[in-house]
């Protein structure tokens, strides 16, 4: 039975639903009938619904795609965002930079008063040292003796002139090329150019010539980042004006491995290029005749 009268409740809100109704708009004062509508309840709740969906779609797109996001609370832009992280960077370094001022000024004032030793501010200075401090070390005997014997041999060992044997050492490696390029300065002992330049594209990659490992990787103000590579049979590979080196001192390389980027870094460098030089047992060697580039 109550099946049945739910079936019926059920009919009767379906046909509610269906009907038909008229929906007219007239004149108050005439009675003038100016427009009519025919409207199922049904249609009206589909229309409605549809357009809640519309808008809620038009207003996501507009909140994620267009600068009204700015203005909401939680949005930022990432130019912005940059901007401040930049801002906490210069701020903490600012910060540090006037705590170590502040210890300085405080170890004069207390160098003044008397308060503070001289051997006292120095030590409690000592992060804001700058130079070298080595020929500030005592001298032990073991180190005198080993200047001395230092200093008594050549000092200069480099040779612009290959000898038959030193030549003839090499021959049979098999040099990988650094970089492939065009060579824009050749090998001039004469003006003490002991290496090649050689342009290629920006941003090319520097590959080791031989297996080795890296025994220099530093910058220097006149020929920038600059990486060596010590091989088998006392030969020597530099690499200079580098713009990024991607290995460091110890690290042992094969033939072919990418240890730098080429750059324009460096007081001597007058374009993006790779000053390449080969030397064995000090003497410098011309690595055109041994390198197809």
């Amino acid at each position: 039975m109550k099946e049945e009268q739910d079936k019926v409740k059920k009919a009767k809100l379906i046909r509610r639903l269906k009907s038909k109704y008229r929906l007219v708009v007239m004149n108050d004062e005439t009675l003038e009938e100016k427009a009519s509508f025919n409207l199922r309840p049904l249609n009206v709740f589909v229309t409605a619904g549809l357009s809640v969906i519309f808008l809620i779609i038009l207003t996501i797109f507009i909140i994620a795609f267009t600068p009204i996001r700015e203005y909401i609370p939680g949005y930022a832009d990432l130019k912005t965002q940059r901007r401040v992280y930049n801002l906490v960077l210069r701020a903490d370094s600012m910060e540090k930079a006037m705590a170590a001022k502040d210890r300085y000024i405080d170890n004069i004032r207390g160098i003044i008063s008397g308060e503070l030793p001289l051997d006292t501010a120095a030590s409690a200075f000592i992060p804001m040292q700058k130079g070298d401090t080595v020929h500030r070390l005592k001298k032990s005997q073991e180190d005198s003796l080993l200047r001395a014997e230092i200093e008594s041999r050549d000092p200069y060992s480099l040779s612009i002139y290959e000898s038959s044997s030193l030549a003839n050492s090499i021959r049979g490696f098999l040099f990988f090329p650094p970089v492939k390029g065009k060579v824009s300065s050749r090998f001039d002992p004469v003006t003490r150019h002991y290496g090649i330049d050689i342009v290629s594209r920006p941003d090319e990659v520097i590959k080791a010539t031989l297996d080795g490992t890296v025994l220099l990787a530093n910058f220097t103000s006149e020929t920038g980042w600059v990486i060596g590579i010590q091989h088998s049979n006392n030969l020597f590979s530099l690499y200079k004006h580098n713009s990024a080196l991607l290995k460091k001192v110890g690290d042992f390389v094969k033939a072919g491995e990418v240890i730098a980027i080429i750059g324009n870094s460096g007081e001597l460098s007058s374009g993006p290029h790779l000053h390449f030089e080969l030397w064995l047992n000090g003497t410098a060697l011309n690595p055109l005749e041994y390198i197809a580039f």
